[in-house]
């Protein structure tokens, strides 16, 4: 039998080091003396008896006490072991509640840059005018476009009128001038007559 053995006997045996070994021994041997003793009196036979029997007693008490310590702490793992899964539990419930906050505090992040992008819009669009002044704004340069095109159109046709006016009257002088360095001719008397007739009409 190895070291390792032995004492794991004698602590199997002595149970938490109060000499439970020590007493069964001297049990033992005082069993095996008093049984074996034949010179002995009355009186001590009486008396080693009943020192065996409270020795016996005190075995037994300690085996109890033992069995009572063994119960108790199965009883401590089992609580422990209870306690255990609750804590787990209360883990699993603690960390899904972290995940639910995360995702509360992801939501509620993403509401407020909505609600400031919102904010920012909301005063850009309050400072615009709104749609009926914008509409009435919109006709009113419609109809001042609309006149100056008319005017346009009139300072174009005004202006057209004038180049003509001006190229005949450009004509006249130099046909004048044509004439004046002529000698008297009935036909160039005729064509300053036409050209007359044509500013005229102009």
């Amino acid at each position: 039998m190895g070291d390792e053995d032995v004492i794991r006997r004698r602590l199997l045996i002595d149970g938490d080091g109060t000499g439970d070994d020590r007493r069964l021994n001297v049990l033992l041997k005082t069993l095996i003396k008093w049984s074996t003793s034949t010179d002995e009196k009355a009186e001590e036979s009486k008396a080693t008896h009943d020192r065996m029997l409270a020795q016996l007693a005190q075995c037994e008490f300690a085996v109890t006490k033992s069995q009572l310590a063994s119960e108790m702490m199965s009883a401590e793992l089992k609580s422990y072991e209870a306690m255990s899964k609750v804590l787990e539990k209360s883990i699993e419930v603690a960390k899904n509640n972290i995940d639910k906050s995360k995702a509360d505090f992801v939501q509620a992040k993403t509401v407020r840059k909505n609600r400031i992008e919102y904010d920012v819009l909301a005063k850009v669009i309050s400072e615009q005018p709104d749609r009926k002044e914008t509409l009435e704004r919109l006709s009113t340069l419609k109809t001042d476009l609309s006149s100056l095109e008319a005017i346009k159109q009139q300072l174009e046709s005004r202006l057209a009128l004038r180049k003509k006016q001006f190229h005949v009257l450009v004509t006249s002088i130099h046909q004048l001038q044509a004439l004046l360095d002529e000698p008297d001719d009935t036909e160039s008397v005729s064509d300053d007559i036409d050209m007359k007739d044509i500013l005229n009409e102009s």
